[in-house]
């Protein structure tokens, strides 16, 4: 065998499983939500309930649904009266609330993560302990009555994981794997729903080649940055939108990152208001350029 014949490499990845390259031909998904929706829509960086009101009553106005509202500054920063009133208005509006686990790189005793190389390991744990500290996390929100979370390290996903099996977290928590985890091919998306994912978000600037294969090689939803904040570049993907929910359904389609300034910025009531502007913009070039796309219904 000549082991410096990509053919050979291709068939070899074919063979396990996964697709032998990006798909350049782009691929039309038809795989689907569980409610036949090819994407649904959601709204990050709404860090407390202030705010998350502010957006859902403003989304009213515009006569728009989404699906999900992500807060991604941590548990450990929300009072539980400030928990509770988030999951009172998720009811109410009949959303998907995720809360992201605190304890994270940014917030450890460790600078290396401040650093130009340490930087490459993304929002990932030190320790064993910080291993400790977000399974409490988990557990403190989930007893407020919290089931969606935002995980940012594998290890983590894989232990929240065996304990939802075991029932020492309540079997129905749902798992969403950040983008700060800095995933962007097949095989690593297959790792994660094979450790217990039940959405990734793979990095910002996935290409949608590579969007294309890496719906391939799994079928848990996956989160799309349809637009990002200064910190992650700042740039806007409005018109890829309809080839985002074609060729990788199904789909979140995370709108409104451009009002912030980065990650977990606490976004104001005003710019809540302006994130659900944004929902309305992408919502314009799906209705134009994709009209027989199926959103998910409310």
């Amino acid at each position: 065998m000549n082991f410096y014949t990509m053919k050979e490499t291709r068939a070899f990845l074919e063979s396990v499983g996964m697709p032998g390259g990006d798909l350049y031909d782009l691929p039309t998904s038809e795989k689907r939500f569980e409610d036949g929706g090819q994407y649904r829509f959601e709204v990050p960086g709404i860090q407390g309930p202030a705010a998350m009101k502010a957006l859902l009553e403003t989304l009213d106005e515009y006569g728009i649904q989404i699906h999900r509202v992500t807060q991604t500054k941590g548990i450990m920063f929300l009072t539980d009266d400030e928990i509770k009133k988030m999951v009172e208005y998720a009811e109410k509006w009949t959303i998907q609330l995720i809360l992201a686990c605190g304890p994270r790189a940014t917030t450890d005793t460790s600078a290396s993560v401040k650093t130009e190389e340490g930087q490459r390991m993304g929002y990932r744990l030190r320790g064993q302990e910080q291993i400790v500290r977000g399974i409490e996390e988990i557990k403190r929100a989930a007893a407020l009555g919290v089931r969606g979370f935002l995980i940012y390290d594998e290890g983590l996903l894989w232990a929240l994981n065996e304990a939802r099996k075991i029932g020492y977290i309540p079997a129905d928590c749902h798992f969403k794997v950040s983008a700060h985890s800095g995933h962007g091919n097949p095989c690593s998306a297959h790792v994660l729903e094979e450790l217990g994912a039940n959405s990734i978000n793979p990095i910002r600037d996935i290409q949608i080649q590579m969007l294309a294969s890496m719906r391939a090689a799994i079928n848990v939803p996956i989160d799309l940055h349809t637009e990002n904040p200064k910190s992650s570049g700042g740039f806007i993907r409005h018109y890829e939108v309809p080839d985002f929910i074609r060729v990788a359904a199904p789909v979140y389609l995370k709108t409104g990152g451009s009002v912030a300034a980065n990650h977990s910025y606490d976004t104001t009531e005003k710019e809540a208001r302006q994130r659900a502007k944004q929902v309305s913009l992408v919502k314009r070039v799906i209705d134009t350029y994709y009209p027989e796309a199926i959103v998910s219904p409310k």
